[in-house]
C-alpha cells in the first residue's frame, strides 16, 4: 500500500483568516484563526492530488482516515512554555560567540561585543536568542568541547530569568552545563546524530529541543547531497526519530522541527523544501526556519547579492510565515520584526 502525506495549502492569513474560520470555510492552523486553509494536497512517492476540504469525506475509507487524524495534528494548537505560537512567527536571534560562522565569525567573540549584541536582539523583540560557539558551517571542522564552553561560560552566567535562551550545540556534556546555567532550549542542528548521549541529557532535564535535520557533518554535508524526494525523506527522517525519542522514554512533545535549510541541500532541495514547508505540519509539532543570509539568497538574487541579504532574508520568512511556520531564526532581529509588524499592519486594514 502507497505511503499517504498530507501537506495543508492555499493559506488565509490575518483578519480575512479570521472571517473565514468563524464561517466555517476554512480550518485553523494550531487552533490559530490568524491563519487558516482550505485545500490539501495528498502526495506519495509517486503522485500529488490537490482537494478541497469539503472533499475528505469522498476519500477512500483507509485514506480518509489517514487524512483524518493529520488534521487534527495540524489543527491542533502548539504550545511550548514561554513561546507563543498563537502570535507566529516567534523570533530566533542568532549570537554566534566563533571566529569562523559563516555571516558573522569575529564579530562577537569577545565577552563586550557578545554582550552588546544579546542585549541588542533581546531589545529588538527576540522571543528568544539561540548562542552557539562552534561553526557549523559548510565545511566546518568539530571544535573540541573545552574550546566550546570556555567560549560560552562568561555570556551563559549572564542569563536572566525572564529571558529565553537556546544553547546551540552538538555535544552533550556542553548541553548539560548550560542547561544548569539557565538554558531554556537546546538546538542540535546534527538531529541528536553527533553525540549519541544527547538524547539522555534531554530526558534527564525534561527540556524542550529543535530537532533538525541535516545530512552528515558540517565538512561533507555539502558534497554532491542526493535524495529520492527530499520533502518525503526528510518527513520520513522526523517521524523515525520521534519514535525512537518515544522508545527512549521522551514523551513530552515539546519538540520543535527544523529541516534544515543548507544543511546537506542544494539550492533545488532548498527551494522544494521552503516552498511546501507546509507538509511539516502533519507531524504535529512546531516548524523553525533558519534561512537568515543563506547560500541560496545569493544562488536566487546573483548579482544583487549583498554582505548581509537582508532583502531575501525578509521576503523569505514572510513567505514561509504565510505558511504557518511557527519560529524563524534570524541574524537581523530588528529588521525581520519590522517588516512582519508593517505586513501585518498593511493586510489587517
Amino acid at each position: 500500500m502507497s505511503r499517504y502525506y498530507t501537506r495543508v495549502c492555499n493559506f488565509y492569513y490575518g483578519a480575512k483568516s479570521k472571517l473565514l474560520v468563524k464561517k466555517k470555510k476554512t480550518l485553523p492552523l494550531h487552533n490559530n484563526p490568524e491563519i487558516s486553509f482550505d485545500k490539501i494536497e495528498i502526495i506519495t512517492r509517486n503522485s500529488k492530488k490537490l482537494i478541497c476540504l469539503n472533499e475528505v469525506n469522498k476519500l477512500h475509507i483507509n485514506l480518509k482516515a489517514k487524512v483524518k487524524k493529520n488534521l487534527r495534528l495540524i489543527t491542533k494548537k502548539k504550545n511550548i512554555k514561554n513561546l507563543n505560537f498563537q502570535n507566529i512567527p516567534q523570533i530566533m536571534g542568532i549570537l554566534n560567540i566563533t571566529p569562523d560562522s559563516f555571516s558573522d565569525g569575529g564579530k562577537f567573540f569577545n565577552y563586550a561585543s557578545a554582550k552588546k549584541q544579546l542585549n541588542f536582539l533581546l531589545n529588538s523583540g527576540a522571543n528568544l536568542v539561540d548562542i552557539g560557539a562552534e561553526s557549523t558551517k559548510p565545511g566546518s571542522k568539530a571544535v573540541k568541547s573545552k574550546i566550546e564552553w570556555n567560549r560560552l561560560k562568561n555570556i551563559l552566567k549572564l542569563i536572566d530569568k525572564k529571558n529565553f535562551i537556546s544553547l546551540d550545540t552538538r555535544k552533550s556534556e556542553i548541553m548539560e552545563k548550560g542547561i544548569k546555567l539557565g538554558v531554556k532550549l537546546i538546538n542540535d542542528v546534527s538531529g541528536l546524530n553527533f553525540d549519541k548521549n544527547s538524547i539522555k541529557i534531554l530526558k534527564k532535564y525534561n527540556i524542550p529541543f529543535v530537532l533538525q535535520h541535516s545530512l552528515g557533518n558540517p565538512d561533507v554535508m555539502q558534497k554532491n547531497p542526493k535524495y529520492k524526494n527530499v520533502l518525503l525523506d526528510i518527513y520520513d527522517f522526523f517521524e523515525e526519530k520521534l519514535n525512537i525519542l518515544r522508545q527512549n522514554g521522551i514523551y513530552h512533545n515539546n519538540i520543535i522541527l527544523d529541516p534544515g535549510i543548507g544543511f546537506g541541500k542544494n539550492l533545488k532541495h532548498n527551494m522544494t523544501i521552503i516552498k511546501n514547508i507546509s507538509i511539516y505540519h502533519s507531524l504535529g509539532l512546531p516548524i523553525l526556519l533558519g534561512i537568515s543570509r543563506k547560500r541560496f539568497i545569493k544562488d536566487l538574487s546573483g548579482n544583487n547579492d549583498s554582505s548581509l541579504r537582508i532583502g531575501g532574508t525578509i521576503s523569505s520568512s514572510i513567505f514561509v510565515m504565510l505558511q504557518g511556520v511557527q519560529m524563524l531564526r534570524v541574524h537581523d532581529v530588528n529588521e525581520v520584526n519590522q517588516a512582519i509588524k508593517v505586513f501585518k499592519a498593511l493586510i489587517n486594514n
